[in-house]
């Protein structure tokens, strides 16, 4: 299956992430009809008990079913297959994993010393994997930290995947600078890493910044950073760097598209703000006011683009109509039934499989992630879905590690699995709904904000 839904999602290989082949060759079918047996109603939460109760399940993802070696982020978990694939380390995700322990030791989740300890087998573990330009690739073996090829000429540098990890690199490091002894060496490391990112390597010489490179292949995937999509932190870090900068030029000639970027267009009367890559004139899949959004605080944030805030809370309230219209008449779409983005989903033939779900691509799918992770944007809506899942279906849609990756009322369908890019964004988006914990970390060290400046961001709640 081949998802021609933008050039975005189909060069960074989600599809190929989750594979509906099992290890054998064989073809899977990954999803479990829903049990027709009446079920004892579950006990009705407080909004705070299940928000709690939310975060500590999505935090076990990454706290107890981390990848054993290195304590970073396993790319997928199968409740039905433990093993499968279980020593594939995934960059990106575990930069979401950093930023989810973090608001696990804050809130008591998890005890801060075992924290500190396992941050730094992380931190030693990336120190010693291998790096293009410094940049980490896509995928890594987490018992050697070799670089596990995500396509034929993607094995190299993926320079998105590193910076959804520096985000959470530096979150650690602002939260335990302070600290202990123990807890400074954590956050030094972090700065160390972080550091070594040949940001301006990943220009090739020219006015905007390039996805991936590879020892073998070079320059040859060739995708530019440009438009809107999930990749607007690449920028902001890279800029940021106080090792090796990119021109401010790159943001606006690269990303910007020299104001292109801009879009006229609504859905149900609220405006879309930017084109979307590969939307036309809808909004793309949710993930996109997300993956950015972990440690860059949308909220008063603004440039000659955009107001960032009317920006990602629009992307969410458009996505909460869409479901209230349902245009293609799923069954179980409401307003408390919500939320489309990339995740896996229920082929034609009942097997499983990997769609960008958005307006434009609306196959039934349910990913509870889409509306969890919106929180801070649409707290009323978001917290009904919460309450549909753990009062009304927790028997049926929560698993080990909390909500299961995707369901579908209409098919009578869910799949047992996770994804730890879709699992990870989750509890710190509700801990910035919350507290603004990661929001206000990641703002308030020392090179994001002179970054932010040259890019021509201001922001009142952070005084540039």
């Amino acid at each position: 299956m081949k998802m021609k839904i933008s050039i975005c999602l189909v060069l960074i290989g989600l599809f190929n992430a989750c594979s509906t082949s099992s290890s054998d060759g064989k073809q899977t079918t990954g999803g479990t009809p829903l049990p027709t047996t009446p079920t004892a109603p579950a006990t009705v939460l407080t909004d705070a008990e299940a928000l709690d109760q939310v975060q500590k399940d999505a935090l076990k993802y990454f706290w107890e079913y981390a990848e054993t070696n290195s304590k970073l982020a396993r790319e997928r978990y199968y409740t039905n297959d433990p093993s499968f694939e279980s020593n594939i380390v995934t960059t990106g995700g575990s930069g979401f994993g950093l930023m989810t322990i973090i608001a696990g030791v804050d809130r008591g989740f998890v005890p801060r010393a075992e924290a500190v300890s396992r941050l730094t087998t992380s931190m030693n573990f990336l120190e010693k994997a291998e790096r293009f330009h410094g940049a980490w690739p896509h995928w890594m073996n987490g018992n050697d930290g070799k670089v596990i090829p995500f396509g034929t000429k993607d094995n190299g540098g993926d320079l998105v995947e590193t910076s959804f990890l520096c985000q959470g690199l530096l979150t650690v490091r602002e939260y335990f600078k302070d600290g202990n002894t123990t807890e400074k060496a954590l956050a030094a490391k972090a700065d160390e890493l972080w550091k070594g990112v040949e940001w301006d390597w990943y220009t090739k010489g020219e006015s905007a910044l390039y996805w991936h490179w590879s020892p073998n292949y070079g320059w040859e995937m060739n995708f530019k950073l440009e438009g809107y999509n999930e990749c607007l932190i690449t920028y902001v870090m890279a800029v940021s760097s106080p090792t090796h900068p990119i021109a401010a030029a790159a943001y606006h000639n690269g990303w910007a598209r020299n104001g292109a970027i801009v879009s006229g267009a609504s859905q149900y009367g609220i405006p879309v703000i930017f084109n979307y890559n590969g939307a036309t004139g809808n909004v793309g899949p949710m993930f996109w006011s997300h993956y950015s959004y972990l440690g860059l605080d949308p909220s008063n944030l603004k440039d000659q683009y955009a107001d960032y805030w009317t920006l990602t809370q629009n992307h969410a309230k458009i996505m909460h109509q869409y479901a209230i219209a349902n245009p293609k008449q799923w069954k179980g779409y409401s307003d408390k039934v919500w939320g489309l983005t990339a995740s896996y989903t229920r082929n034609s033939d009942g097997t499983t499989g990997y769609s960008a779900h958005q307006p434009n691509n609306d196959l039934g799918i349910i990913t509870p992630t889409a509306a969890l992770s919106s929180f801070p944007f649409t707290p009323v809506e978001s917290l009904k879905f919460l309450h549909y899942l753990y009062d009304e279906k927790k028997s049926e849609y929560v698993g080990i590690a909390g909500p299961y990756d995707a369901f579908s009322p209409h098919y009578n369908w869910v799949t047992p699995r996770y994804l730890a890019i879709d699992q990870g964004t989750i509890v710190p988006m509700i801990e910035n709904y919350r507290t603004g914990l990661l929001w206000k970390l990641f703002m308030n060290a020392p090179e994001v904000k002179p970054g932010l400046v040259k890019l021509g961001f201001h922001s009142g709640k952070y005084n540039f």
